[in-house]
């Protein structure tokens, strides 16, 4: 926002309140309310207007509060956002940033709490992003910001209280690869978001029964990096996608569908999916946390392919 004036935020509670997970807390006074836009609760209304101020030329930044939220702006953004660029036959790109909240493990019951950018990983027209380190987290929102079309990015609410250091040339970072956060010879663990550290968790434990796990961070749904997916199988011959998103139709079931064309061969036992409990997300801690994908689960789930009677 300091280096390119097009660039603008608006969302529910962004501007005064600071932002409801205080993501913009400060900027209305740095960057004033003509940047940082207070809106009704009216998420089609705004993410139009987004769509609207992308086409005259600016870059705006539209907050949706959670992704349960989006579901109001589905018009907007599959029909219009999406479509604009195919529609116009290329004339008008969309270069709209979504930001919005996504997963469970805080306790914001189900209409506050779902994984759905499965769902819109379906998309052609659409980029998804799914940052789970800081580095990220900042630099896939300038990579996007120059992006000429529209792109989501999904953080996930458990992720907003991580804390680090960036380095000091931390900056833009690419959007279309996946990136391997811990090598290993026996399966792949293959996810993204929060549920990497689960994940990376999983594979110390694993580490210790002499499991060594490869951990792969998806970073973007859509472009899906299938090269460094498929090259990790082929090279463990075990994969376990963990996908906090519902089992049917998810993202895990792509991902699965696309290792059974590109490396069927290849693999040692049936690929294995972790993902959360086909119920709406329960409120209640306790059911909550068995709602969703753990350490322990992945764990279990990863010695269970290694002891595979075919591996």
């Amino acid at each position: 926002m300091q280096s390119d004036e097009r660039v603008f935020l608006m969302g529910e509670d962004v501007g005064r309140y600071g932002g409801y997970f205080a993501v913009s807390k400060g900027f209305i006074d740095e960057f004033g309310p003509e940047r940082i836009r207070d809106t009704p609760l009216s998420e089609s209304a705004y993410v139009g207007a987004g769509i609207g101020a992308a086409l005259a030329g600016m870059r705006p930044i539209v907050e949706i509060t959670t992704a349960n939220f989006s579901l109001l702006a589905l018009d907007q953004i599959v029909d219009n956002a999406a479509s604009y660029l195919y529609m116009s036959g290329g004339q008008f790109n969309v270069p709209l940033v979504i930001r919005m909240g996504t997963g469970g493990a805080r306790q914001m019951g189900a209409q506050h709490s779902h994984s759905l950018e499965g769902w819109y990983a379906h998309i052609p027209g659409l980029k998804i992003l799914t940052p789970a380190t800081l580095a990220d987290a900042r630099g896939m929102l300038a990579t996007a910001l120059a992006d000429p079309d529209p792109v989501l990015i999904f953080e996930h609410g458990t992720l907003y209280n991580m804390e680090g250091e960036l380095a000091p040339d931390a900056g833009a970072v690419d959007i279309s690869s996946a990136s391997i956060r811990r090598a290993g010879r026996d399966v792949s663990i293959i996810t993204y978001g929060a549920t990497l550290w689960k994940a990376l968790a999983a594979a110390e434990t694993l580490a210790q029964d002499g499991i060594e796990a490869e951990v792969i961070d998806l970073r973007s749904l859509r472009p899906l990096d299938e090269r460094t997916i498929v090259e990790s199988v082929k090279r463990t011959h075990r994969a376990a996608i963990v996908d906090e998103g519902w089992k049917s139709g998810s993202i895990s079931a792509e991902i699965c569908a696309r290792i059974v064309e590109a490396a069927f061969y290849d693999l040692d036992a049936p690929i294995a999916r972790v993902c959360s409990a086909e119920v709406p997300m329960p409120y209640a801690k306790q059911l909550e946390d068995a709602a969703l994908p753990q350490a322990e689960t992945i764990v279990a789930t990863v010695r269970s392919l290694v002891s595979h009677a075919g591996g």
